[in-house]
């Protein structure tokens, strides 16, 4: 009764920020006036209010949740503190029928869709949504998009994988709002066929996940296609991407930025942003800067900014993420939900004096940003290797691979594992999968080029490297496109990046 009274209370609080969200989404214009006005101190209060709002009516109205957190015994004022437990795939999705975790305990057969996950932990579950959670979501991508490429008119070319899977539809029916959509799935032929039609006279968005736009520019080049007379612009996402591969997409493609989103939670959570873009990419060059921002991580995440009134997020003691989605909306309400995603979040303020304390001043990066919270993710927890102590992580050989481009061009994947030997020596093993004829000369430059590169990115690595040389030097191995551990990548809509039964030396 005490969380039904408490709902009821915040509800008529936060009814006129309900309102004037509404306006937002409605109008663009008024979505980025307020957000470089609004006081972020206020939207953050307001932000927690609305999660606790969220948190309160999942209690009064979501049985899964009452179960959960009877199980959980969370404090007193639990609800009141967002003194929650965190929810996970394991703890929450798998220990209660979809049913009981929607509003009333029951799934709604009309207005209702279905989203299917990849799979990419193990197993795809499906996810239910309500059409008004989904059209928030498309708001979302759509002010996005607008913000970041202008109002300049153009054609979207969605290449996001179609059917089942979350992003794909839900980026073309967002991307009406601002532009003339073709759903083509990643299908190069109907993607070049689509260029040809229309012609170089037009501007071009093409959405796809990043490996993807990378073998487009591959296989242009392999066909003879033009793709250097079109004007072309990149929107990824499903995956994050190094700096490299948007060096090697900026050869055709400018400018090219990337969203965040989780098909456990929704798409849409937050997007890159000039200012976001223009931080990664100092950080990069300068250490310094990275330390102020992030710490002493080796790796660079990917920063996006977020609507803080739409996601509440915080990270847990593991740097682990947890996202709140604050709307009343949602199907099936995610309180404090652990996607597995390794990162931070910080107010703007936050990062413009770490920056500041490393010389970089944030609004000589860019001009007048909206001072929307930051969100940087690492990636998840569990795609990462570990030898002699030190993690090695995909985005690492990702940003190795790039900053040899010769190399790059001939590879279509590659992917982590582990290899015991006979006498039980743990080793890397880095496989990669080979567009072109494999040489012994080939198979020599990237076991010279590799390591090297991984030495000088990865200070772990690079320590665990000359204390234990033996057990630290990887096994490169080559294989021809569709072979080895990549075998199972064309029933895949993302690529394989850990494969855990490598073949063995």
């Amino acid at each position: 009764m005490r969380g039904v009274v408490r709902f009821q209370i915040l509800h008529r609080l936060l009814f006129p920020i309900d309102m004037l969200l509404k306006a937002l989404g409605a109008n663009y214009k008024l979505f980025v006036l307020f957000f470089r006005v609004a006081p972020p101190r206020l939207i953050a209060r307001i932000a927690r209010l609305r999660a606790i709002r969220a948190a309160a009516q999942a209690q009064a109205r979501v049985p899964a949740y009452r179960a959960f957190l009877e199980a959980g015994s969370p404090g007193r004022d639990g609800i009141g503190r967002l003194d929650l437990p965190a929810m996970d795939k394991v703890n929450y999705i798998r220990a209660f029928p979809p049913e009981l975790r929607c509003v009333d305990g029951r799934i709604p057969l009309r207005d209702t869709t279905t989203d299917e996950s990849s799979g990419s932990t193990g197993t795809p579950y499906n996810w239910v949504r309500s059409l008004k959670e989904r059209h928030s979501s498309h708001v979302f991508v759509s002010h996005f998009a607008r913000y970041c490429y202008g109002d300049e008119p153009w054609i979207t070319i969605n290449a996001f994988s179609l059917g089942s899977w979350a992003t794909g539809i839900n980026m073309g029916i967002a991307l009406q709002a601002n532009s003339m959509v073709k759903n083509t799935g990643p299908d190069m032929d109907k993607i070049f066929k689509t260029l040809e039609f229309f012609g170089p006279g037009y501007r071009f968005l093409v959405c796809g996940y990043p490996p993807f736009l990378k073998h487009l520019i591959d296989v242009a080049r392999e066909r003879g296609f033009p793709l250097e007379k079109y004007r072309l612009m990149a929107l990824l996402g499903g995956e994050g991407n190094s700096e490299g591969l948007r060096d090697y997409l900026y050869q055709r493609f400018q400018p090219v930025y990337s969203g965040y989103g989780a098909t456990d939670i929704e798409i849409g959570i937050a997007g890159e942003t000039p200012v976001s873009l223009a931080i990664r990419r100092e950080a990069r060059k300068y250490v310094d800067l990275r330390a102020a921002l992030f710490g002493r991580d080796s790796r660079l995440p990917m920063i996006f900014q977020y609507n803080p009134l739409m996601h509440f997020i915080e990270t847990n003691d593991r740097g682990e993420l947890l996202f709140t989605i604050t709307r009343l909306n949602v199907l099936a309400p995610r309180i404090r939900y652990n996607v597995h995603d390794e990162g931070g979040v910080a107010s703007f303020d936050e990062l413009r004096r770490r920056a500041l304390s490393a010389g970089v001043v944030l609004e000589k990066l860019t001009p007048r940003p909206m001072e929307l919270p930051f969100l940087w993710i690492y990636g998840r927890k569990d795609s990462t290797i570990s030898v002699m102590g030190a993690n090695i992580y995909p985005e690492d050989i990702e940003q190795c691979l790039y900053d040899e481009p010769d190399l790059a061009k001939v590879t279509h994947s590659f992917c982590l594992g582990l290899d015991e030997g006979k006498e039980r020596n743990i080793r890397p093993v880095f496989s990669f999968e080979i567009r072109s004829e494999i040489t012994p000369g080939l198979q020599q430059e990237f076991e010279a080029r590799i390591p090297v590169r991984l030495r000088a990115l990865n200070a772990d690595y690079r320590a665990a490297a000359m204390e234990y040389e033996a057990s630290a030097k990887p096994f490169i191995r080559l294989f021809p496109m569709g072979a080895g551990p990549f075998a199972s990548d064309g029933s895949r809509i993302k690529q394989l990046r850990l494969a855990k039964d490598p073949v063995s030396a």
